[in-house]
């Protein structure tokens, strides 16, 4: 049975999954994932790159893979882990002192003191009041937290969706461990585009739709000018060091009225961050996926999982998505603002031909990739996509550019785009990021 230190996933029943889950893998996918809990950090280096065993195992049982699969897959990202630190009790309990709570922010040396000090809060108040009162309580404490679970390209966010959708305590403990020792040199973004948002709503100015805001930032050259290839982080050290006001002005332009509108944004926002991250093409180079692109892709497949959750408050559920998609246009605009084009997808000639639905090939493919799970919840997620967003395509006033088969189209793109050269790129509105991608004539 799942708890705030066992994770149990057998009878949990994931946002998107195939309808037909291998025997044996609910069980498998636990063992892992609880060895992973127990023996390694939330990092696997000291430059803070992330542990993705959780997303990975996840994404790979959604999509029907088999024990023997979920093992290999597993041991191929177990090996370069770094090993667990152990817990400092009395650092666990002086926790409980706000002060000292604080003191130790965005130090992973905490990781396992967090993870314990979560665990023993949702053993007494459960992890749904945790959730609320530590991220969404609206104070400084919880908005701290709320913009750390936003940083590190959202790969807390992610986390938590993964401990959410599959109402795994212990997975919700480490994300929320893991946005503890990230840093919150992003507030700005977040902090002062909903002020201005709210701003906006009080004086009754109309939202704009993410593909309007989109078009506004394509013709603003401030903020193409904001970021170089050569940035080491093109948010923090491009666009928030040299176009800041420019930024938080397009993002503040987006905001939710009530809780009415919050599946037709959802909906929205979902189409937006898989759109541009597909579209961002070049003519003449073979397909491939900006990486940062794809995590803004590969969130989004939790949203429609927060829209029920009885636990989350109207107003938190509007914050969440208004966050997530101010942080996808602050991610588009941060590789260069790319052109995009949507018949990339729409012409695409996929590289094998199948009859019929594609998409059990597609997964296929998708799972069978060796590598830390980026391309398996890229395929879920565009599955997702697809879902979320056909029922809402005929409502103008979204912009909906990807439809119907297209999102099949893109699925196969998404396979087909890791077969040749470098598996991802990193700055699709860079042409320095393209150098080592073969041209579009290349064989497959």
């Amino acid at each position: 049975m799942a708890s705030p230190s066992t994770i149990d996933i057998v009878g949990s029943k994931p946002v998107f999954g195939v309808k037909s889950i291998a025997d044996g893998a609910a069980k498998k996918a636990s063992e892992l994932l609880q060895e992973n809990h127990e023996l390694h950090h939330i990092f696997f280096n000291d430059q803070g790159f992330h542990n993705h065993i959780v997303h990975h195992i996840l994404s790979l049982y959604a999509l029907g893979a088999s024990p023997e699969l979920l093992k290999t897959m597993y041991d191929e990202n177990a090996n370069y882990q770094r090993p667990a630190m152990k817990e400092e009790k009395k650092v666990v309990q002086a926790m409980h002192d706000p002060a000292k709570f604080k003191e130790c922010l965005g130090d992973e040396n905490h990781y396992t003191d967090y993870l314990v000090f979560f665990q023993d809060e949702m053993t007494t108040k459960g992890w749904e009041n945790v959730i609320n009162e530590y991220l969404f309580a609206d104070n400084d404490l919880s908005n701290d937290l709320l913009v750390r679970t936003f940083s590190g390209f959202l790969h807390p966010l992610i986390h938590l969706g993964f401990g959410i959708e599959y109402s795994q305590p212990a997975i919700i403990a480490e994300a929320l461990a893991e946005a503890c020792v990230h840093s919150t040199w992003i507030t700005p973004l977040y902090i002062k585009s909903e002020e201005l948002a709210n701003a906006h709503k009080t004086t009754g100015k109309s939202t704009k739709s993410l593909m309007a805001i989109l078009a506004d930032m394509q013709s603003d050259q401030a903020l193409i000018d904001s970021t170089h290839f050569d940035d080491s982080n093109k948010i923090r050290d491009g666009i928030l060091a040299r176009a800041p006001d420019t930024m938080i002005n397009h993002a503040s332009n987006y905001f939710i009225k009530d809780a009415s509108e919050l599946s037709m944004r959802t909906a929205e926002m979902v189409h937006f961050a898989n759109y541009f991250t597909m579209a961002a093409q070049r003519a003449d180079k073979h397909p491939k996926v900006d990486f940062f692109y794809m995590h803004c892709a590969n969130s989004s497949i939790f949203f429609p999982r927060f829209l029920e959750l009885n636990w989350l408050s109207d107003a938190s559920k509007i914050r969440l998505l208004e966050w997530k998609a101010r942080s996808d246009l602050a991610l588009y605009a941060s590789r260069h603002v790319p052109i995009l084009d949507v018949q990339e997808i729409a012409r695409y000639t996929p590289k094998e031909a199948v009859s019929g639905d594609p998409w059990a090939r597609i997964i296929e493919r998708g799972i069978s990739c060796h590598d830390d799970g980026h391309s398996s919840k890229l395929v879920r997620a565009l599955a997702n996509a697809k879902k979320v967003c056909v029922p809402w395509e005929g409502k103008e006033e979204l912009g909906f550019v990807v439809k119907g088969d297209m999102w099949d189209l893109a699925g196969q793109m998404a396979v087909d785009s890791i077969d040749v050269g470098p598996r991802w790129i990193r700055g699709a509105g860079f042409e320095e990021a393209w150098a080592d991608v073969p041209g579009r004539e290349a064989k497959l």
